[in-house]
């Protein structure tokens, strides 16, 4: 059995089965079943399927945010809007399954069309800092395309997951094409990964998970999505507004209590507003109020457990004896809590500037000029997201093509839409989701030649 813990008190809330290799056998067997069924639907009622199934979950909105909070300790606001965006992203993919378009390519001698074709069953693993969207983000557009998922969701976080199966029967959706398996990662996991009847594995995780799945994933030929983790830089040139800059900087490492692999986390500052701009951040960190997650007015919760609460602890000891902290206030009560915490003066080259902490931690450096700049933001195996602020139009669209990162925001911190494309550089991870390209990410490319000679 897998314990589910409230983050914010530390009681269990739930107690779930752990999936066996057997029981993945046994889901991807009946998926198979459901999929070949479901690839049959005409596209419109595969499409008023899944508007169905958005519309379930509109009307259980509120019910999904509370499990989430309970489970992964975000806000009520977060919890909301992370409900409201898997509803979103059903619509969207919905309205792509009758654009599923091949090509008609011309030769000579005949006719040549593609035709996208499902995948099959894909499987879903997904992780505990975003358990619903990010789950969506892969089941909507490969249900929509015409597979099968089983999701495997994080073993901290299978309570909305479970639930959205059950609303996706609610919705008249076919039994058995949308499964979710609670399990640990080396068991479940590796055996959905491992299993012949997957065809694809869509994970988000770690970089060092993410590694591990595609060396197995490679025995078949199987394809794989990865989004693994980010080290992402917030870039504030010397004529940018810095009232602006400085008054977002905080969230854009803070949401999530900085359990984002799009957290600024590294924030770069030209040299001469360096002063200044840490008079302007200081305060608005010392602020933020970290508390109960169904208070309305708390902008950030506990860490999601034990084990992530020392991680963090260790990164901020070893970059305190290097430099200084700015820390906020947090609870002194059960729960995973900890600080909103801003490290200066510490080298470039610091664990704790240059790894993933996956925490309310963000290090600020100073960088002298444009060049240099783009050498500390890209001083990272990472390459996931960032943020350039400046008025200079031209330094904005240099800098944007420089950074290697696959999400840029100018003048803002927004890294995440369902209608445009996300995906990382190097280390970040493989592949592309969400935007108008999402369906076919979950299709082959047949080729068909027909001959108009006599």
């Amino acid at each position: 059995m897998l314990q589910v813990l409230n983050p914010a008190t530390e009681e269990v809330v739930a107690t779930v089965p752990a999936a066996t290799p057997a029981d993945v056998d046994a889901a991807v067997t009946r998926a198979a079943a459901a999929q070949r069924a479901w690839a049959a639907v005409a596209p419109a009622d595969r499409a008023r399927a899944l508007r169905r199934f958005a519309a379930v979950v509109d009307a259980h909105v509120e019910e999904l945010a509370l499990l989430e909070v309970r489970e992964a300790g975000h806000t009520l606001g977060n919890a909301r809007w992370e409900a409201g965006n898997v509803r979103d992203l059903l619509d969207y993919a919905a309205g792509g399954v009758e654009r599923l378009n091949g090509r008609q390519i011309p030769v000579p001698g005949g006719l040549d069309i593609t035709v996208l074709e499902p995948l099959g069953v894909v499987g879903v693993i997904a992780p505990w800092n975003f358990p619903m969207p990010i789950a969506a983000w892969a089941t909507a557009p490969a249900l929509a395309a015409g597979n099968a998922v089983v999701l495997k969701p994080a073993e901290t976080t299978p309570l909305t997951a479970l639930r959205l199966a059950e609303l996706a029967l609610e919705a008249g959706l076919p039994e058995h094409l949308f499964q979710v398996l609670p399990g640990e990662g080396p068991v479940a996991g590796a055996a959905l990964v491992d299993h012949p009847g997957v065809a694809k594995v869509v994970f988000t995780g770690s970089t060092r998970v993410g590694k591990q799945i595609m060396a197995r994933a490679a025995d078949q030929v199987k394809r794989v999505t990865l989004e693994l983790g980010g080290k992402s830089p917030n870039i504030v040139f010397a004529d940018a507004d810095l009232e602006a800059a400085a008054a977002a900087a905080p969230m854009a490492f803070l949401d999530n209590s900085g359990q984002d692999c799009c957290a600024r986390t590294r924030i770069l500052v030209q040299r001469p507003v360096y002063d200044r701009f840490l008079e302007l951040l200081t305060p608005a960190i010392e602020e933020i109020v970290v508390g109960d997650p169904l208070d309305e007015r708390t902008q950030m919760g506990p860490l999601i457990s034990r084990a992530q609460l020392d991680r963090v602890r260790a990164y901020v000891t070893d970059a305190a004896e290097h430099g200084e902290a700015v820390r906020g206030k947090a609870p002194e009560r059960p729960g995973f809590w900890f600080p909103p915490t801003l490290l200066t003066g510490v080298p470039e080259d610091a664990p704790c500037a240059v790894e993933e902490i996956f925490g309310p931690v963000a290090v600020v450096l100073p960088f002298e000029d444009e060049a240099d700049a783009i050498r500390l933001a890209n001083a990272t195996p990472y390459g996931l997201s960032g943020s350039i602020w400046t008025r200079d139009i031209g330094r904005a669209l240099r800098a944007s093509r420089a950074v290697r990162a696959g999400n840029l925001s100018v003048n803002s911190h927004s890294s995440v839409r369902y209608w445009t494309p996300f995906g990382g550089f190097g280390q970040s991870g493989l592949g592309r989701e969400l935007g108008p390209d999402a369906l076919t990410a979950f299709t082959e490319t047949k080729n068909v030649f027909i001959s108009t000679e006599a």
